[in-house]
């Protein structure tokens, strides 16, 4: 089954089955539990027995999709698991689990259809997977998507990047949008992840030749893809499929394993940002760094230069995109998923606590 991306992730799993068990009998027991059970050697997905890990509810904006229906909550699901190994995972409690005994953590029953009942007593737009590697679990991820789609919502992905064709043709009928991880752009640090940077930069093209729509984040991590050059060249890579494709850089923050670099500074993600412009990226930001990266924050027109989205953070503070997603100065198309209603169906805030009120919160099953 979809044989390219099994002989990618089988190797993983054999070893994390046997590491954890290694490590702590507690572990092997978790394990045994959920993913012992359930995995076939030489098949790359069996179905999870309709299990989550972890499940919240929370702007999109925090995927981050700032071209997807802003100011719209995302119902988010994730199971276990990882493909990659990434020191500085801000995730590691749930990507890391069947690696690390330390991360382990209770998983949940819940079934698709729950899912999509949670979705809409959440007041959703969005149902995405996230927080693990949802490649590892896709067969899940489609088996929610499914009954998701059939209940009105848009579905997405939020992805390490190491796909193959195959993947992604099982996953695309139900989903809309693909936010890629590109880590760094050497590929000898994209080893130390557990990851190749070709195979990564296959799935960008692959997911932008398919249709789906794609936004990429790089996380900027001081001395590790900070320099110059390495930015400005994942910002002609981009560019060079579509440079209308939003950029994401966003800041490091000591995590994990890795808590030697300094956390990223504001005028680095400034600096990022200027890079990609520079590079002819007509839609770059600088995250999760709430009124420090001064207009990076917003959605301006490549055109005449006009402000169409006014961010804080994950607030919407301005929304002035027409029905029709143009600028209402000039008439350009700016490229995304937008609302047909306009600013009338975008959540708008202004003050702090309309901030704190947009932040993810858990959800009840």
């Amino acid at each position: 089954m979809i044989q390219q991306q099994a002989d990618r992730t089988r190797g993983f799993q054999q070893q994390s089955v046997k590491q954890a068990s290694a490590k702590s009998p507690v572990a092997n027991e978790a394990l045994a539990e959920v993913l012992d059970r359930r995995t076939v050697v030489g098949t790359l997905w069996k179905r999870e027995a309709d299990r989550i890990r972890c499940v919240a509810c929370g702007h999109v904006e925090k995927k981050p999709y700032f071209h997807v229906y802003p100011g719209s909550d995302a119902l988010t699901f994730g199971m276990m698991g990882c493909d990659f190994h990434c020191s500085y995972c801000q995730n590691w409690v749930t990507s890391q689990a069947l690696r690390d005994p330390a991360s382990l953590a209770p998983v949940q029953a819940v079934t698709p259809d729950q899912l999509a009942g949670i979705a809409r007593r959440s007041d959703a737009r969005l149902v995405v997977s996230s927080y693990n590697e949802p490649l590892i679990t896709a067969e899940w991820s489609r088996a929610v998507f499914e009954h998701c789609v059939e209940a009105g919502f848009t579905c997405g992905f939020v992805s390490n990047g190491n796909a193959t064709a195959e993947a992604l043709d099982f996953i695309r009928p139900w989903i809309r949008a693909y936010k890629v991880d590109l880590k760094c752009f050497n590929d000898a640090n994209y080893r130390k992840l557990g990851g190749v940077l070709e195979n990564v930069k296959a799935t960008i093209r692959m997911v932008h030749e398919r249709g789906i729509w794609l936004e990429v984040l790089t996380l900027v991590v001081p001395g590790f893809n900070s320099g110059d050059n390495e930015l400005r060249a994942i910002a002609a890579f981009i560019a060079s499929i579509n440079p209308q494709i939003p950029w994401h850089v966003t800041a490091f923050h000591k995590d994990y394993k890795m808590t030697d670099p300094e956390n990223t500074r504001a005028e680095q993600l400034v600096r990022a940002a200027e890079t990609g412009a520079s590079e002819g990226l007509k839609f770059v930001y600088a995250g999760n760094s709430p009124g420090q990266v001064g207009e990076w924050e917003n959605t301006r027109c490549p055109s005449c230069s006009t402000t169409l989205i006014e961010r804080y953070g994950y607030l919407i503070r301005d929304y002035r995109l027409t029905a029709e997603g143009k600028c209402p100065s000039c008439a350009t198309p700016i490229p995304g998923i937008w609302s047909e209603r306009g600013a009338e169906d975008v959540r708008i805030g202004q003050s702090m606590a309309d901030y704190y009120h947009r932040l993810p919160r858990a959800v009840r099953i």
